[in-house]
């Protein structure tokens, strides 16, 4: 039998703004399909004009201008919608969906639909959950007492996989279905009974606790800064903001 990492997988990132899920906007996202390692993946792309100002800083990341996506990108509305949509199409199917540091990306695409759409993500999701395959969480709980940083270039060069035009929605998305095939094939002892589904409640798990390790480490550090323990997705926009 086919082990979850060697078959199917979907996986989605977005390029924003900024990194406030609850103020900033895609301006970019994709969703990449895989039906074997290997095999030719199919993409889905979106470029979005977000109606607000590009900051300088976001730009210099992705590449995207303010200029650019005025005269390229399409409205929000409607992309918000194709994208959940697509995403829940691919839990329809089956397939499992990779999204590194889930909860941004998916909380930004959550508070997109609710500010153009005037509704929720998981909304989505009722005759499918979504199965969520997170390789920063994976990476931290299988390999927790690895130094260095996890972001996923630094998990790309760890687990020898290709990161080609980083910070290009699609070139993520699969650089990070990659990344948690590699992590499948290296933990398969830990790993290969387990489902997609079984995966997905124990990573709300494992993120809880790696919040809470690295808001005490906040508080040693005498930082202030607040770690969010909810995972895949974070609570309901607050009706302040």
């Amino acid at each position: 039998m086919t082990s979850w990492y060697e078959g199917p997988l979907a996986a989605f990132d977005t390029e924003t703004t900024g990194v406030d899920v609850e103020t900033d906007r895609i301006v970019s996202a994709a969703v990449v399909v895989q039906d074997a390692p290997g095999s030719r993946p199919r993409m889905a792309r979106w470029l979005v004009n977000p109606g607000v100002p590009v900051p300088e800083q976001a730009t210099a990341v992705h590449g995207l201008t303010e200029e650019h996506l005025q005269r390229n990108g399409r409205w929000p509305a409607p992309v918000m919608y194709e994208i959940a949509e697509e995403l829940a199409e691919q839990a329809g199917l089956g397939r499992p969906l990779v999204v590194m540091n889930a909860p941004f990306d998916l909380t930004l695409l959550d508070r997109e639909l609710r500010r153009h759409r005037a509704c929720a993500l998981d909304r989505w999701f009722e005759a499918s959950p979504l199965r969520v395959l997170d390789p920063r969480v994976l990476d931290k709980h299988l390999d927790r007492y690895r130094k260095g940083r996890r972001t996923l270039t630094d998990l790309c060069a760890h687990y020898g996989v290709a990161l080609e035009d980083a910070h290009d929605a699609a070139a993520d998305a699969l650089a990070a279905m990659e990344v948690v095939r590699a992590l499948g094939r290296r933990f398969a002892a830990r790993l290969e009974r387990l489902t997609p589904a079984e995966l997905h409640t124990l990573q709300t798990g494992w993120h809880a606790a790696q919040a809470r390790g690295l808001q005490a480490w906040f508080a040693r550090s005498g930082a202030e800064e607040l770690v969010d323990p909810a995972w895949p997705l974070r609570p309901e926009l607050p009706a302040a903001a």
